[in-house]
């Protein structure tokens, strides 16, 4: 992982549940009850939690954050399955998210670096991101990084007393090497 204490920079890490599952589950509740990042309605609790860390575990994804010097966790990044049939295999939708006070920062930015690389070595062949498509500022950082706009899905989901649209954002990599069905 990188790092660059010295210039007061975040650091990269490994998250594991026992010293991050609380801070990981703080940023995506804030996310879910005060932004459209997560067409939730509802805060995740301990448990749901413990499920997701336990599916990542499973599945052998990585969940990727960013630290500060004190080491408080400012964002994470990971992926999934993409859909849950055996051809979209090599397919994974990821996903990024800062702590609300954090933005702006880079720490977005440093997370999907990280993850395109781990995907890279991973041998996965697409990178899928699903945003709402009012948050231009993911929009942005996806296409700085080389994601293209691979579809939008209008008044898909309905949040805050509006319809939101949801528009996919790809990212094409070489992986893997000798593809196989089955």
């Amino acid at each position: 992982m990188t790092s660059c204490p010295a210039m007061g920079l975040p650091r990269l890490i490994e998250c594991n549940e026992a010293e991050h599952a609380q801070a990981i589950r703080a940023i995506f509740n804030h996310a879910i009850e005060h932004s459209t990042a997560l067409y939730e309605y509802a805060p995740r609790s301990a448990e749901r939690i413990q499920a997701w860390f336990a599916a990542k575990r499973e599945g052998g994804f990585p969940v990727l954050g960013a630290i500060d010097a004190d080491g408080e966790l400012l964002g994470f990044a990971t992926w999934g399955p993409f859909r849950p049939f055996p051809a979209y295999k090599y397919s994974m939708e990821h996903s990024v998210y800062v702590r609300h006070d954090q933005r702006g920062k880079g720490v977005g930015s440093m997370l999907l670096q990280a993850l395109i690389a781990r995907a890279a070595e991973a041998q996965v062949h697409v990178l899928v991101g699903c945003i709402d498509a009012a948050n231009t500022g993911s929009i942005r950082l996806h296409q700085r990084l080389g994601f293209s706009h691979a579809g939008t899905f209008p008044q898909v989901g309905f949040k805050f007393g509006r319809w939101l649209d949801a528009a996919f954002y790809q990212l094409s990599l070489a992986g893997p090497d000798q593809p196989q069905d089955g």
